[in-house]
């Protein structure tokens, strides 16, 4: 889901901020009343995600800036494929440039990424999902990123959801009372158990859990949890899954698949702005 306008506003100002500061010094070159038309082209193949943002950075510097895009969120682009083009003050323009184009080549790069990780598991049952690995400051951003690229989203952060780790484990004082912790004093909430072992599975499991995330089980030790689990849960594969493997771990029959580097290893997609002469 796109975030509510104000959100996206208030990433862009925190952006514009840290970029324009006191006043473009470059821009001040050009004649203050110059009126000037651009656009924004591709240079790689990607999936297309971050138009709010853009926009909003040019109606942030400028209201007067007219964009009309020619791709959407989630189309394919081309290299070479133009984006949108723009018109209206060139000082402006000249000013939103740069932070426009960096979350339009940061969420697209997330939205590629996902797409190919969802592309690989396709016609398995298992889901691409997120996790809380995001960029600072971009989470609700990337996490959008990622249903455009067809993923799934996971709790957005600690407030909305329980993952019960080794650690929470440990000072609950076992799986089963863990559980029981969560259910007694969030009633409603996700509640997903992380187990590092068959044995903890078996446990979990016995203690009611319906969501267990299986954290760096070997290819075997997945296709032994599903049988074992037998439909009773819902089972997630996490732990150093990548591009090469992640197709192998869908086929074993788990439900999820988590994913890190969707959000946080991205590699931004090449976009520029030129100007018309």
């Amino acid at each position: 889901m796109l975030p509510p306008i104000e959100t996206i506003g208030r990433s862009v100002a925190g952006a514009l901020a840290e970029d324009v500061g006191s006043g473009d010094l470059t821009a001040q070159l050009i004649p203050a009343d110059k009126t000037a038309s651009a656009y924004v082209i591709s240079r790689e193949q990607a999936i297309m995600c971050g138009a709010a943002w853009f926009e909003q950075c040019f109606r942030q510097v400028d209201p007067g800036i007219k964009i009309e895009w020619l791709a959407v969120d989630g189309d394919p682009i081309q290299p070479n494929q133009w984006l949108c083009t723009i018109a209206g003050n060139a000082r402006a323009m000249l000013t939103a440039e740069r932070c426009a184009l960096n979350f339009l080549q940061t969420l697209s790069a997330t939205a590629t990424q996902t797409r190919r990780y969802v592309d690989a598991v396709n016609s398995t049952r298992a889901q691409v999902m997120d996790t809380r690995k995001t960029l600072p400051g971009l989470r609700l951003a990337q996490k959008y990123a990622v249903t455009i690229g067809g993923g799934f989203n996971q709790r957005v952060g600690l407030f909305d959801g329980i993952l019960i780790k080794e650690n929470h484990i440990a000072a609950a004082g076992g799986i089963s009372q863990a559980l029981a912790a969560a259910a007694a004093f969030n009633p409603g909430v996700p509640v997903q158990i992380e187990v590092e072992n068959l044995a903890e599975l078996q446990a979990a499991l016995a203690a009611g859990a319906t969501l267990i995330l299986l954290d760096n089980f070997s290819i075997e030790q997945l296709q032994e949890a599903v049988t074992i689990c037998a439909g009773r849960a819902r089972l997630e594969a996490s732990g150093g899954i990548t591009l090469a493997t992640i197709r192998t771990v869908a086929e074993t029959g788990v439900d999820r698949i988590s994913i890190g580097s969707l959000t946080k290893d991205v590699n931004a997609i090449d976009f520029s702005m030129r100007f018309e002469s």
